[in-house]
């Protein structure tokens, strides 16, 4: 692999409006291919947007309203057995393009109701490989969302090298992280709503420990990014002036130190220029599911099997 541009997504969705969603992000592909980018990130559940209310309505009191807002939230998310990201999918064909992308998934294969907090990775062929729902959702996440499992625990060949995913808190998950060592990975994305110093020490850990490049990204939303539609925007969102995430994009070098960013309160595409071979030699000194293991004395078992609630019998 030589090196190559790869584009981080700081501008917000149009906040829980799938389609529309859609279109903007197809644009900002476009953007990053006329900026010479052969990958772009998204951050977590950029589409249709992150269900922030979880966070901002009192539990039990506000039971009614997230409700609603679920429901709203659930009409715009992403159900992949409809392909709903076709059109990502025709943006990294046409321009050639790999993207990383946080999505609100709805599985419309088995319950068709249960949302997940899924990231894509789409190669510069247009073709899906690996769907990554997030293992464990955090404190008022779980109302909205169910538990991923290990089949998508994946690094996956891409055009432009190995690229494996966590989402948000996963990333504080050391056997998680582990599990993505160990797959000679070249490019760690962690997709997230968190922002902030102790986050950004985060990133800079991962690419210390996991000898890796790592791109951190959440979104960047202003309340005036929230369209006026919305149930119950003003209690909400009561400050119209309000940062609602500042975005603190940001790419590390393998075995730590800042390579771009943090774009903090802007909105735009961080570029940064990475050479993914540079991960592997970086681990000459710490390799850490290498010649750093002590398998004699530590072993990680991954679960792969596919989980779910039913199987059926042909008959």
């Amino acid at each position: 692999n030589e090196a190559m541009k790869i584009a981080v997504v700081q501008q917000p969705p149009v906040y829980m409006d799938k389609d529309a969603s859609l279109e903007r992000a197809a644009q900002l592909v476009a953007d990053a291919s006329a900026k010479e980018c052969g990958m772009v990130v998204f951050p977590e559940t950029w589409l249709p947007g992150y269900p922030t209310f979880v966070w901002r309505l009192p539990p039990g009191a506000g039971m009614k309203k997230t409700d609603d807002l679920f429901a709203l939230s659930q009409s715009n998310s992403i159900d992949l057995s409809k392909d709903d990201l076709a059109p990502i999918k025709e943006a990294a064909r046409e321009h050639s393009m790999v993207i990383v992308m946080g999505h609100q998934e709805v599985d419309g294969s088995v319950s068709g109701s249960t949302l997940f907090n899924s990231v894509a990775i789409i190669d510069a062929d247009g073709k899906l490989l690996n769907n990554h729902r997030k293992l464990m959702p955090t404190n008022p996440e779980r109302m909205v969302w169910g538990f991923g499992d290990g089949s998508t625990l994946r690094v996956v060949e891409t055009a432009v090298g190995r690229v494996g995913a966590l989402i948000c808190w996963e990333n504080y998950m050391p056997l998680a992280r582990f599990a993505l060592y160990a797959q000679n990975i070249d490019i760690y994305c962690a997709p997230t709503w968190d922002s902030g110093d102790t986050w950004l020490a985060t990133m800079q850990h991962v690419a210390r420990e996991g000898g890796c490049w790592v791109v951190g990204c959440a979104t960047s939303l202003e309340v005036k990014d929230v369209p006026d539609s919305l149930p119950y925007r003003d209690e909400l969102f009561p400050d119209e002036a309000e940062w609602v995430t500042p975005g603190d994009a940001v790419v590390d070098k393998p075995f730590g130190g800042l390579h771009a960013g943090p774009m903090r309160k802007e909105k735009g595409l961080l570029v940064a220029e990475v050479d993914a071979e540079a991960a592997r030699a970086s681990r000459r000194k710490f390799d850490v599911s290498g010649h750093y293991a002590r398998p004699d004395v530590f072993t990680l078992h991954v679960n792969r099997a596919k989980q779910s609630p039913i199987s059926f019998e042909q008959t």
